[in-house]
């Protein structure tokens, strides 16, 4: 399993980047929330990864955050999305709106995306009922990740202790906003372990 890809940005298209990692390029699809905050051809990127595995091909798709990437997988949970339909959902409500939608039940709202009908937005928004989270966390897991240092270390220390992606990106999130850029990685971890236990 690919779960991250880390560097250079090699090429843009429409729904998707090529990231060039020690000579070999990876074709990562990826939502418009992510493809517009990725940063320019040329430049240091990091994305997290879902592959999917088809008898016919092989598909990375990519997100900016720990929460878009679990929005990902739980609306490719649901009968009738698949990963590119789930990608124009993000496209259209980010992990927070998907989860404030869902929890209110407001299928006219999952219902902008580009190919959702009523009735796939009705079970989209039943079926994903709970298992979004609570919107403000969502919300919290939404920003983009940084591409390396302390911040990123942190949250796979926190991710190896058994925190949920979404649980340990808004500690970190909130942590890095308490200490400033200039955080160690120790006073990372131990202030976002005390704000994840909060």
């Amino acid at each position: 399993m690919i779960a991250r890809l880390t560097g250079t940005l090699a090429e843009t298209a429409a729904d998707s980047v090529v990231i060039d990692v020690a000579g070999v390029g990876y074709q990562v699809l990826a939502s418009a929330r992510t493809l517009d905050a990725i940063g320019p051809i040329g430049g240091e990127v990091m994305l997290l990864t879902e592959l999917q595995v088809r008898e016919d091909s092989h598909t990375l798709f990519g997100f900016g955050s720990p929460g878009e990437r679990e929005a990902f997988r739980q609306l490719t949970s649901v009968q009738g999305v698949g990963g590119r339909l789930a990608l124009a959902i993000l496209s259209v409500l980010g992990p927070d709106d998907l989860a404030r939608a869902v929890s209110a039940g407001d299928k006219a709202m999952i219902g902008r995306a580009n190919g959702v009908g009523p009735k796939l937005a009705a079970r989209i928004a039943m079926e994903l009922q709970g298992k979004l989270g609570a919107p403000g966390l969502a919300g919290a897991a939404g920003s983009p990740l940084p591409t390396a240092g302390p911040a990123q270390d942190a949250l796979s220390a926190l991710a190896n202790l058994g925190f949920k992606p979404a649980e340990a990106s808004a500690a970190v999130a909130a942590a890095s906003a308490d200490l400033g850029h200039d955080a160690t990685l120790d006073a990372l971890v131990r202030l976002a372990l005390r704000k994840a236990a909060k």
